[in-house]
């Protein structure tokens, strides 16, 4: 195991990856910005140390100073979190040169799934069946014009480097087609310095599913189930479930078993999720992996019961399963629920503020990842996500009403938040009874 460890990254997962740290019996060295100074987890870990201003490309984005500080602290590891460097393969890449381990996957893997053209051809190859689409990057517009008209409206033009539905954009016809190609590709090269994109045939009404899965360095690769992410505003997740609740226990297991593959070809090691849409007659299709610990693990824990963050450590360390596939059984129903900084009345504008009256949520079946308090300032400079609401309970509709219970004690004010936007989801009759889609919230709110 490691003696110590870096995070490079800040709030609720900087503090998660610290409890876990705590818990392995791992020293931990928490890197922050100017405007982080205050951040109360800081204290916890047993350094802590100042790499830049607020400005994400001159601190968590800067590689120099992060791996300056992982040498200068004498750390073994580094933990990426997920988002700034989480995929970054240059990253990667520069801790392995530096003989520092990456709490991740291999920087091979990472830059084969990191594509997510090469991606769906892997995919292809593992008979793990694809929405139809470009074999590669699309050329000039008129060349992509052509294969539209080919794959047939509506379209989906999709950033081929990076995700979080940055750089996706649908098409119905021409017209939309081409002002939607230009946007698509200038949000990817601001995203992810890469304007690529591709085609893909856009699946009406899907529901969004994915598999978590784990890979040590024996080769040994196991699946925790599958998340139901639906619930979305502009591709970014707002609610996560699982189980996934119109999946029959058969093509559940075809689903999990298609993600194995895929990571099983990649010669994969460390977390990953494999991403699914599902369509109206319950037929899966791959779409992407990402290559890291994902916001919404905490779902899969609840009704896995294993620490999936203890485990990227302990993978990295170079421990292999002690447990097979038999041995992980899912039971009851987890929800999460992401609160943003945002005002929903405003067309879900960011809403950054000091916060002056903050009580959290609690009781049977509760859990709650975050790092803000009473007197905490919300940057304007970061994602506007500041915590997340994860409830269990045996059934679907015990969770959904424990959660809308949890939602209602949550206070954080005077800022906004996205609270009564989820309660007007989960209130909503359509999700009650399970009749939801990736559009639904456009559709409904």
């Amino acid at each position: 195991m490691f003696s110590r460890i870096l995070i490079a990254n800040r709030g609720e997962i900087a503090l998660r990856i610290i409890r876990a740290c705590q818990e392995l019996g791992v020293q931990t060295v928490a890197v922050y910005s100017e405007a982080d100074k205050d951040a109360p987890y800081l204290k916890l870990a047993d350094e802590a140390v100042c790499i830049g201003p607020a400005n994400c490309a001159e601190s968590y984005l800067n590689i120099p100073h992060i791996i300056s500080t992982a040498e200068i602290t004498d750390v073994e590891a580094i933990h990426p979190g997920y988002g700034f460097l989480a995929e970054n393969i240059n990253f990667a890449q520069i801790c392995e040169d530096c003989g520092l381990t990456f709490i991740g996957p291999p920087v091979e893997a990472m830059k084969l799934l990191g594509d997510k053209v090469e991606a769906r051809k892997l995919a292809q190859k593992t008979e793990v069946p694809i929405v139809p689409g470009s074999e590669g990057t699309i050329g000039d517009e008129s060349e992509a014009l052509k294969l539209a008209n080919k794959i047939g409206y509506p379209v989906m033009i999709k950033a081929a480097a990076g995700g979080g539905g940055r750089g996706m954009r649908v098409a119905h016809n021409d017209m939309s087609f081409v002002s939607s190609l230009s946007a698509a590709r200038a949000e990817a090269e601001a995203a992810f310095g890469d304007n690529s994109v591709y085609l893909e045939k856009y699946i009406v009404e899907p529901r969004h599913v994915e598999v978590q899965v784990m890979a040590d360095q024996e080769g040994n690769i196991l699946h925790f189930y599958e998340r139901d992410c639906s619930i979305q505003r502009r591709h970014q997740k707002m609610i996560e479930e699982s189980p996934c609740p119109v999946l029959k226990e058969r093509t559940r297991e075809e689903l999990c078993n298609a993600a194995i593959r895929i990571i099983k070809e990649a010669k994969y090691v460390n977390a990953a999720t494999v991403e699914f849409l599902l369509d109206k007659d319950k037929n899966f299709y791959f779409i992407e992996v990402n290559t890291r610990i994902q916001v919404e693990h905490p779902v899969t824990e609840l009704v896995t019961g294993y620490d999936l963050i203890k485990w990227q450590i302990e993978i990295a360390a170079g421990r292999k399963f002690d447990f097979n596939q038999r041995d992980i059984k899912h039971t009851g129903v987890a929800i999460e629920c992401r609160i943003n900084a945002e005002d929903p009345a405003k067309d879900f504008a960011s809403c950054p503020g000091t916060i002056t009256r903050y009580i959290p949520p609690g009781g049977p079946g509760v859990r709650l990842d975050t790092h803000i308090h009473q007197g905490w300032t919300v940057s304007k400079s970061y994602d506007s996500m500041i915590a997340k609401v994860i409830v269990y309970q045996k059934s679907r509709e015990e969770a959904i009403t424990t959660m809308k219970r949890a939602l209602r004690e949550f206070v954080i004010e005077p800022i906004k938040t996205t609270i009564p936007a989820c309660l007007n989801i989960l209130s909503h009759n359509l999700y009650i009874k399970n009749k939801i889609d990736t559009g639904f919230v456009e559709r409904n709110f």
